[in-house]
Order: structure tokens, then sequence, then C-alpha cells
């Protein structure tokens, strides 16, 4: 197990993080994770509703993107070799 630096611990905080991590390993950030970075943000009002817009359709799709990989998951971990 490797050990965590502040700056790993504290990725979820950076967008531009996340984005690189997006691009790299396909890995899509938590909604609760890409939320703190919409508030930290400090967007103005018609930004925010955009995003808003854009997270709510986000968290919806993640949540069903979860179920599906779970389904997968869960086949091939009852699957015999």
């Amino acid at each position: 197990m490797r050990a965590i630096s502040e700056d790993m611990a504290m990725y979820h905080y950076d967008p531009t993080t996340a984005l690189e991590e997006l691009n790299e390993d396909a890995t899509l950030p938590n909604p609760v994770k890409l939320r703190d970075m919409m508030l930290r943000a400090h967007l103005d009002a018609g930004h925010s509703l955009e995003y808003n817009r854009l997270f709510v359709e986000y968290q919806k799709r993640f949540g069903e993107l979860q179920q599906i990989g779970k389904q997968l998951l869960q086949g091939l971990a009852g699957t015999s070799r």
C-alpha cells in the first residue's frame, strides 16, 4: 500500500487534477467531489444555473453507470474459470 501525500488526499478539490485523471484513466469524479468543486469555484448566477443542470444529469447517469458496473462485476465475480 502506498502512502498518500497531502496533495493526493485533496485531489478531489482540484478540477484540473480530476480532468487529468479522466483523460488518463477514464476515472469519473464522484458526484460529491464534483459538487464540492462547483461550490468552491464561486460561480456567477448564470454559470451556477448552467453547471447545476449539467450536474443533475451527471449525477443521474453516474448512478446508472454504477449499477451497470456492479452488475457486470457481480457477474464476473460469480463466473467460474
